[in-house]
Parts: structure tokens; sequence; C-alpha cells
């Protein structure tokens, strides 16, 4: 990946996130977090991976959100970068958080059996 898009990619990120908090600091969006952006090459498709704090249920409301509010989010974020080409934005669940916080949990029970052993 290029330097350029790699910086497009950390900006994108960065605003998304900044439009979230400010225009929809809801309680839905408050459990959403950008946890990464991958933008063609081109500039005209942009992948946003998104993880969600919750249950199954929250990651439902979540898909909900971005499809309500995707093409809003899009242009508030469009009025604040300058690109020759904006991207068009496609939402996607990332569950490597939560795989994430699987894992620690695993690391921390057995952290646990061995101070018991």
């Amino acid at each position: 990946m290029s330097k350029r898009i790699s910086r497009v990619n950390e900006l994108l990120q960065r605003e998304i996130g900044e439009q979230l908090r400010r225009y929809y600091g809801g309680v839905q969006s408050v459990k959403i977090t950008i946890s990464d952006v991958d933008t063609s090459p081109d500039l005209r498709q942009c992948k946003i991976f998104y993880a969600v704090i919750g249950d199954e249920k929250d990651i439902k409301e979540a898909q909900a959100f971005f499809k309500r509010v995707g093409k809003e989010l899009r242009q508030r974020v469009m009025a604040r970068v300058t690109l020759k080409y904006f991207p068009r934005f496609d939402f996607m669940y990332d569950p490597s958080m939560e795989r994430g916080a699987g894992i620690l949990d695993l690391l921390d029970q057995l952290d646990n059996e061995n101070d018991k052993s």
C-alpha cells in the first residue's frame, strides 16, 4: 500500500470517527468504533470496518444504523476532506476486537489457574 493511500485511510478513519461522535452521539454510535479503513488505490471504493461493543443485537443495530446514515455520513466527511475522487463507503462489521477480547479472557483464565496451582 502506498504512503498516500495509507494517509488517506488514516484521515478518513479519524474524520468518520469525529463525525460519528459529533453528529450521531446517541447511545447507538457510542458502542461503535471505526477499527480500520481500506481505500482502493483509485480512490473509488472505501471499506470501513467497525467494531461494536455489545451482543448480537447491538451488531444488528449498528448495521441498520450505517444503512440508515451511511450516505449522510459520507456527505459530512466529504465536506471536510478534499480528494480528487471521493470514495463510496461500504461499512463492514469487524469481529477482530471481539476475538481479541475472547483471547484475553482465555489468557486471564489460564493465569488464574496458574495462580491457584
